[in-house]
């Protein structure tokens, strides 16, 4: 091998070995998904990002990790949230809506209202971790 192909070939065989070693900044966890909560009251405000293992950032701070229990609804919450992302799902808000999400994962985004109706049941569980998350990791009230 000459020329640009054999260039090609050793840069190629570099960034593998890159990876493999875990040199230039090491192998992160992919996120799960991005959520955006507003509401009117003091704490109702988050941004949480969660990773599949579990770590959690909230509103820009490292805020540890979930529980295994967690992990593993996270986990599914990302899989049942593939079909509603991918079709760029927005439900309108009901008229006594509190608290709006606008969720973000690899497959496209979800915007709905706490009180949105015809909400899949992954929007629940959606909440659900999200409360559960900031109450015990972004030690927020609510």
């Amino acid at each position: 091998m000459r020329g640009p192909a054999r260039s090609s070939a050793a840069a190629f065989g570099l960034a593998l070995a890159l990876v493999w070693s875990g040199c230039g900044g090491g192998v992160q966890a992919a996120d799960l998904f991005l959520v955006t909560r507003e509401g009117p009251a003091a704490g109702q405000k988050l941004v949480l990002l969660v990773n599949e293992e579990g770590g959690v950032t909230c509103n820009g701070r490292s805020a540890g990790k979930l529980d295994d229990a967690q992990i593993v609804e996270g986990r599914g919450i990302q899989e049942d949230l593939k079909h509603p992302a991918s079709e760029h799902l927005r439900l309108p808000p009901a008229a006594r809506s509190v608290l709006r999400y606008h969720v973000r994962t690899a497959d496209g985004t979800v915007e709905f209202s706490d009180d949105s109706p015809h909400q899949p049941p992954v929007l629940h569980r959606l909440q659900l971790l999200v409360l559960q998350a900031a109450q015990q990791r972004c030690r927020l009230p609510e």
